[in-house]
């Protein structure tokens, strides 16, 4: 892996956790709503989270609108669960609240991004919707580090959409193979920056051996990452 020109990075489960949170205010659910003591919180978030990627799925090739998904992520699940879904919008509100106050940082990102900050240019490049993606940034002071904060719903298509990338490269100001991409998702990050002709590093405890080809590097610690670009 060359050194960048510039670097952007994911936000969700890359350098923040965004599976914890989501995890923590599911539990929070179970405990305020009585009658879902009747199944585990294992089989609540287990459930939510398969309706919820399919719905992002479906979101994600213009299928459904944004009000669809929100409203059937917690409608599906309850009456998936067999329970009334009525209650979709004030648990969904609920969620979101619990939500924001369960928000980390991953192990170790906070400080790498910090120091490969001080070498090189970074950015910001999620999928999500604007106003959510918005507070993790003003909460954790990624605005501080960068003007260059790329959210699929601002620009109007998620990745892998190759759009989303040439956008971001526009911003970068350098050439696509300049640019380093750091993002834990196999299809939205490394097969997306690969085809959009950026460098990629990919955060993963697991790497399956053929998907591991197609990234520059990989990491399980980003302490490795800072060690690599930073030597």
């Amino acid at each position: 892996m060359k050194k960048p020109e510039y670097i952007y990075f994911d936000l969700d489960d890359t350098l923040l956790d965004h599976k914890r949170a989501e995890k923590a205010a599911l539990r929070d659910i179970w405990y305020h709503y009585d009658y879902l003591r009747q199944i585990s919180t294992v089989k609540l978030q287990t459930e939510y989270q398969k309706v919820n990627k399919l719905l992002w799925d479906e979101y994600g090739s213009g299928k459904i609108d944004r009000d669809e998904l929100q409203r059937r992520r917690f409608q599906d699940t309850l009456e998936n669960l067999g329970f009334d879904g009525s209650v979709h919008r004030e648990m969904g509100r609920r969620y979101m609240e619990r939500y924001r106050m369960h928000w980390h940082w991953i192990e170790g990102a906070e400080e790498a991004l910090k120091d490969l900050s001080r070498r090189y240019r970074v950015g910001f490049l999620t999928n999500g919707f604007s106003e959510t993606q918005k507070l993790k940034v003003r909460k954790f002071g990624l605005d501080r580090i960068s003007d260059h904060i790329v959210i699929s719903e601002d620009v109007g298509v998620m990745k892998p959409d190759p759009r989303i990338f040439k956008h971001a490269t526009k911003l970068a100001g350098v050439d696509a193979a300049s640019i380093l991409y750091v993002g834990d998702s196999w299809t939205s990050d490394i097969q997306g920056g690969a085809a959009a002709g950026w460098n990629t590093a990919w955060y993963v405890k697991e790497p399956n051996g053929e998907e591991a080809k197609k990234a520059q590097f990989i990491f399980s610690d980003f302490a490795k990452l800072t060690a690599k670009l930073l030597d």
